[in-house]
């Protein structure tokens, strides 16, 4: 469930920050990464989402625990 105080835009810069892992996300907002991923497909354009997909798929740092 997504806390109510949490815009789409800071979930949005959250999952583009390198430094900001899925789980952190999800302790602050309430959204697993399945719904952040979601999200970022619905309000970006297909190419700006292909390009974060790129980036966040495999990168260590975005999924703290999963290694």
């Amino acid at each position: 469930m997504r806390k109510e105080n949490i815009t789409d835009s800071e979930i949005i810069d959250m999952a583009w920050c390198d430094k900001t892992s899925f789980d952190s996300i999800e302790e602050i907002t309430g959204l697993p990464e399945k719904e952040v991923i979601k999200l970022m497909r619905s309000t970006m354009k297909p190419s700006s989402f292909r390009m974060w997909r790129k980036r966040v798929t495999g990168r260590s740092a975005k999924h703290e625990g999963k290694s």
